[in-house]
């Protein structure tokens, strides 16, 4: 049985809207990038429509695993790195001056979410009567 807390909602909630920006960044990345005020050339808009694919991927898989019935705890991990990373990219493509400033808050909130999802995982780990995650299965 899930703990189906505010933690847990609040993954299902940036699980879903992880999905439906990477959609919209997979459809529109013109439109997007002219609002982050950067380069807007076809390498740029196909490197960012390549990013929001892989949101809606790692969106997808988070919510596939908090919403099965099945023990996929460590999806949930791979979720909260991909959220760190993505925090770290952004970061690091404002201090080059790639992105504007507003960028940060998707930064911020890239980085809030993978905390949020770290927390989950750690508490998840400890539920009484569940089996142990386990990374590497023969």
């Amino acid at each position: 049985m899930k703990t189906k807390d505010w933690y847990y909602w609040g993954l299902v909630a940036i699980a879903g809207t992880t999905v439906l920006t990477g959609f919209v960044q997979m459809l529109m990345p013109k439109a997007l990038l002219r609002g982050l005020s950067t380069e807007n050339t076809p390498t740029s808009r196909h490197f960012f429509g390549t990013i929001g694919m892989f949101m809606v991927i790692v969106g997808g898989a988070l919510l596939h695993a908090l919403c099965s019935h099945s023990d996929s705890r460590i999806l949930v991990l791979w979720a909260a790195l991909q959220k760190f990373g993505a925090s770290a990219a952004v970061s690091i493509g404002v201090k080059r001056a790639i992105f504007s400033p507003l960028a940060l808050l998707v930064a911020g909130f890239d980085f809030l979410s993978g905390m949020l999802a770290a927390w989950y995982w750690v508490r998840a780990l400890r539920v009484p009567g569940e089996r142990k995650v386990r990374v590497w299965t023969r």
